[in-house]
């Protein structure tokens, strides 16, 4: 009898590490500018905020470690566009205005892409019904 095989499929993701390097900064940022609910912070500076499912984790690296940036994080929102105006008079200095990035028979992906003021890639995106 073969053992089972235990991976991924069933997991969803429930946290992410968005690395900045001022925590006051970037918790006014998340906070205030993008609006999250924020939850709590911890030692060593740390804050934690409320993104639909996912937990968004907040915070400074310790001395001595890498600072890892990569991944690029997409909030789905219904209203593009008024999610990038009310952000963009936060002064959110976006790549280009809301675009769209893919065409279905029966929706459209728009997608408006910036950053925190960490340099961590973040972007709007909402997917639209064809009318």
């Amino acid at each position: 009898m073969g053992i089972d095989k235990m991976n991924l499929a069933d997991a969803t993701v429930t946290q992410l590490l968005i690395p900045i390097d001022d925590f006051e900064r970037g918790v006014a940022f998340y906070r205030d500018v993008l609006g999250l609910p924020f939850l709590f912070a911890a030692p060593p500076q740390m804050a934690f905020f409320q993104c639909g499912a996912v937990r968004l984790l907040v915070g400074v690296t310790p001395a001595g470690q890498k600072v890892q940036r990569g991944s690029q994080i997409y909030f789905g929102v219904k209203d593009i566009q008024s999610v990038y105006s009310s952000l963009s008079t936060q002064g959110v200095e976006f790549k280009a205005p809301p675009h769209v990035v893919s065409r279905s028979a029966t929706s459209e992906v728009w997608l408006a892409e910036f950053v925190d003021p960490d340099g961590n890639q973040l972007a709007l995106m909402s997917e639209a019904p064809l009318k």
